[in-house]
């Protein structure tokens, strides 16, 4: 850490400890150290397969099976499964162990805050999350692994179990798909509740979630942003800090 970043990186940190109510927003960035890529970083998944990008509108995936079928084997192979929650996983349990931790929102889907050891009561997954399918006709929900065992033994594209006929997806919230009205209005509020928000890992370019931060600083909060590269936020932060999130994060939190 240089010499500039130190003064700024205490600066975050002493607001974050006198802080009582401390709301957390995370993003892709913070499990790329558990081996799940981003998005829309360098090596991000849709920008070294734009396929990828186009299984995750709703239009191409319930309208082309072959955007599906592209989507299953990808699931079969997705480092998620066995992805580990890692050290920035780990500092945020910590500040949640001290009930301080008003709501720790992600638009992660990968369930590592829960793995980590996160109150799942306090995890609040604006995107849903991969650990489990729904048919998009009956609304059926049952363990994707399941369906990626189906996908296993040959069937390239299932379909539900109950219906027989509705397409199956990950239970996430894909481009052009409703979010769950309840979940967002849950983080927006831990955003106007809040004496500092954390952003973490996140590119805060995909809305509403990234409308927490103007949110939060309206309501008269810090905001700390967090990330390896410059967000469309930043100019709401209090401090902007860059790097790799699995050191900043255990130094921002520490007692």
């Amino acid at each position: 850490m240089s010499s500039t970043e130190q003064p700024a990186t205490e600066r975050a940190r002493a607001w974050i400890a006198e802080a009582s109510r401390v709301t957390v927003l995370t993003g892709a960035g913070i499990s790329t150290d558990s081996g799940i890529p981003d998005f829309r970083g360098p090596n991000g998944l849709w920008t070294t397969n734009p396929l990828a990008e186009k299984a995750s509108t709703l239009e191409h995936y319930l309208n082309d099976p072959e955007v599906r079928q592209a989507a299953w084997q990808n699931r079969l192979v997705s480092p998620a499964w066995q992805a580990e929650p890692n050290d920035g996983h780990r500092a945020l349990v910590e500040l949640e162990r001290t009930d301080r931790l008003i709501a720790l929102v992600t638009q992660n889907i990968d369930e590592l805050h829960q793995k980590a050891g996160h109150d799942p009561g306090k995890v609040i997954e604006v995107h849903g999350t991969m650990w489990w399918s729904r048919c998009w006709t009956c609304s059926d929900r049952r363990p994707m692994s399941e369906a990626v065992e189906r996908v296993r033994r040959g069937d390239p594209d299932p379909h539900c179990l109950v219906c027989t006929e509705g397409v199956l997806k990950s239970d996430t919230i894909s481009f052009g798909q409703a979010l769950v009205p309840e979940v967002i209005d849950a983080a927006l509020l831990a955003a106007e509740q809040c004496e500092v928000l954390l952003a973490a890992g996140s590119s805060l370019s995909v809305f509403p979630a990234a409308n927490l931060v103007p949110r939060a600083k309206a309501a008269g909060a810090r905001i700390v942003i967090v990330n390896g590269q410059p967000t469309k936020m930043d100019r709401f932060a209090d401090e902007v800090l860059l790097g790799e999130l699995s050191d900043l994060l255990p130094a921002l939190v520490q007692r």
